[in-house]
């Protein structure tokens, strides 16, 4: 509000819809915190109320969250670049860094066209560079999250589903789909069940799957057979990376002259808020209480070298597509869920 960034911020709060009981008894249990912790924000409702909301033959009840919203995240990202710029932020895009290493009391950082020599280094760019620092970013791996957005949806179509409240949505599975509305009434679709590439592989080869594409369409029509006609005509896709606890950290290398905030496993958007804020008190060693925060104290649980890192994100990624048709958790995901081990987006 400060930068008067125009991103098509609405203030729609979100909306969390069950597809099965178990997702309703845990969205029960979740409303049931959020009061215990004094949020009065989280609401419980049943199958007529999450119809009212959206209709969809799949949605067997939910919750809405007032406060929040849904925005565009490229309109954001553009305007705080902007706004930086405007305040003598020199911004070198297209400029892959090669190494980051000591140069004497300071930090050289080497990219493919030239190189820069600075008393404070943050690396805040995630799965981008995650051939840096490997002390740092073995901890995190990068994942490809793909969407589509459709045609915007006509009268007749927008009716079909109702959505007056234009929240954004996600599902209670596991591996869940999330989606909103733009603008100009399209839906952006999206799944948390991500793609890892063997060898940490980041690369635009990547950035686009047909066969994640097709699994897109198909779970929309589950979701809304009444649009089972509405085309999709733009796709892509983009590296994030993940963290073996499902939330990012903090910290600092090269004796302190490196800051990192890496590993918001797809939910920077709103997280990167707090994260930019550890990362300057750090990058300026000004007290904070936020520096005493678990995100910065302690360290999400390394991932495995490969080919341990491969066989292993395949053996979970198996065993939660099972939980999500229904099965109970195996013995695999109990024994990480008591270390703290997650994964998804």
């Amino acid at each position: 509000a400060e930068q008067e960034i125009d991103c098509d911020y609405e203030p729609t709060g979100r909306l969390m819809v069950a597809l099965t009981p178990a997702h309703l008894d845990e969205m029960r249990r979740t409303v049931e915190t959020a009061r215990r912790l004094g949020l009065d924000t989280f609401h419980l409702l049943d199958r007529e109320a999450v119809q009212a909301e959206v209709r969809s033959p799949l949605y067997l009840g939910g919750v809405r969250v007032t406060g929040g919203g849904i925005l565009d995240p490229v309109k954001l990202v553009d305007g705080l670049r902007d706004a930086a710029e405007r305040q003598g932020v020199r911004v070198f895009e297209h400029s892959r860094v090669a190494s980051v290493e000591p140069a004497g009391a300071r930090t050289r950082v080497r990219a493919e066209a030239g190189e820069m020599v600075a008393r404070r280094v943050v690396l805040a760019t995630s799965a981008y560079t995650h051939h840096l620092l490997p002390s740092v970013t073995r901890r995190f791996i990068p994942l490809y999250d793909y969407i589509l957005v459709s045609d915007p949806l006509t009268p007749p179509e927008r009716e079909a589903i109702g959505w007056r409240g234009r929240q954004g949505i996600t599902d209670g599975r596991t591996f869940f789909n999330y989606y909103r509305l733009t603008a100009d009434d399209r839906i952006l679709w999206g799944t948390s069940e991500a793609a890892y590439y063997s060898d940490n592989r980041v690369d635009p080869s990547c950035d686009h799957s047909p066969a994640h594409y097709a699994a897109l369409r198909e779970s929309f029509r589950r979701h809304f057979p009444a649009l089972s006609t509405l085309q999709f005509p733009y796709q892509w896709g983009g590296p994030i990376c993940s963290t073996t606890r499902m939330t990012p950290y903090f910290g600092r290398a090269l004796d302190g002259r490196v800051c990192y905030g890496l590993g918001y496993t797809g939910h920077g958007l709103g997280t990167t808020r707090l994260g930019g804020r550890i990362l300057a008190h750090m990058a300026l060693d000004r007290p904070s209480e936020l520096l005493d925060l678990s995100l910065v104290r302690n360290k999400p649980f390394p991932y495995p070298p490969e080919p341990l890192r491969s066989w292993s994100v395949k053996a979970v990624t198996q065993a939660l597509r099972r939980v999500d048709e229904g099965e109970r958790a195996g013995l695999l995901l109990r024994m990480l869920e008591r270390r703290g081990i997650g994964f998804s987006s």
